[in-house]
């Protein structure tokens, strides 16, 4: 039965996006910018949104492409179907030469409408925030638009990422912008992040495989080594995007072992749960597992 609702979680894998998310992520690496991008759009497409990219402006159609490509020439596919589109942001306002808030959210929820009509399931937007000096925008005028866009995602198919350069944008400006947005990234894909949530739970966000058990395990030491005075500990693990059957054995047996411990409490989502399940969890007297409800 489902126990809870992870739908207020800030920081969160790019693939647990879902429609009417509004997404900051930042970079600092060329490469690094291209993960969440092809991730993002693989998984629209997967799911039957349109897809439109604005690329930094100083990137070619040809490079975006060579990145996004997939096996068998897909990405021609799709673009010759309408399902991803190249864009920009002065393509999006025109005719208007100068970005207002105003203008860019109008077209936004044309752009919606129009890939709903046309059969898709939504519409998602992966903006590269370098179109900002581009135009010759205001830094302010963009803080505005993303600390009041929520009309633009409440009760529609739309979701969209802004990626912020921390090389370009001032510090101040990233952490207002990270703030004003209800979603944060994981940078970069098969990252693995531990932070409390205000109840005090130990939260996972991320992938929990090979690369990231030691941190894991860790983690997990520490949490249990700081609650052996309560008794309690407990631990969410529904913004993974992926738990391996290593990482998974580690945790059981972590708490197997948590002497002094009355109960360890694990939320999870249902393929986390099945998992836990088939390897033992149910022998484990001071282990309770729930499963999160995923937003809709």
């Amino acid at each position: 039965m489902p126990a809870g609702d992870a739908s207020d979680a800030r920081l969160i894998p790019v693939h647990h996006m879902r429609p009417g998310d509004h997404a900051f992520v930042s970079y600092d690496n060329d490469e690094v910018r291209w993960e969440t991008l092809t991730a993002f759009t693989r998984l629209g497409l997967a799911r039957g949104e349109r897809v439109i990219v604005f690329p930094h402006p100083a990137v070619s159609e040809e490079e975006v492409l060579a990145r996004l490509d997939f096996p068998h020439r897909t990405t021609a596919t799709a673009r010759a179907e309408g399902r991803l589109v190249l864009s920009s942001m002065r393509r999006l306002i025109s005719p208007d030469p100068a970005f207002t808030a105003d203008r860019q959210w109008s077209r936004l929820r044309e752009e919606t409408a129009r890939a709903v009509a046309e059969g898709f399931t939504g519409l998602r937007t992966f903006i590269d925030m370098h179109w900002v000096p581009d135009l010759g925008a205001d830094v302010h005028t963009m803080m505005h638009r993303e600390s009041n866009a929520h009309d633009l995602f409440r009760d529609r198919p739309y979701s969209e990422i802004c990626a912020y350069d921390r090389r370009w944008f001032a510090p101040e400006v990233l952490t207002a912008m990270a703030d004003a947005h209800p979603r944060n990234l994981l940078e970069r894909l098969g990252a693995l992040r531990a932070e409390r949530a205000p109840d005090g739970a130990l939260c996972f966000v991320g992938e929990a495989d090979t690369a990231t058990k030691r941190l894991l395990r860790t983690t997990l030491e520490l949490a249990l080594a700081q609650s052996a005075a309560t008794g309690r500990l407990v631990l969410d693990l529904y913004r993974l995007h992926f738990l391996s059957v290593g990482c998974a054995t580690v945790l059981l047996s972590m708490v197997q072992d948590a002497d002094g411990h009355d109960r360890v409490d694990v939320r999870c989502g249902p393929v986390q749960l099945r998992l836990l399940q088939r390897l033992g969890a149910s022998s484990i007297p001071r282990l309770t597992l729930s499963e999160v409800a995923r937003p809709c």
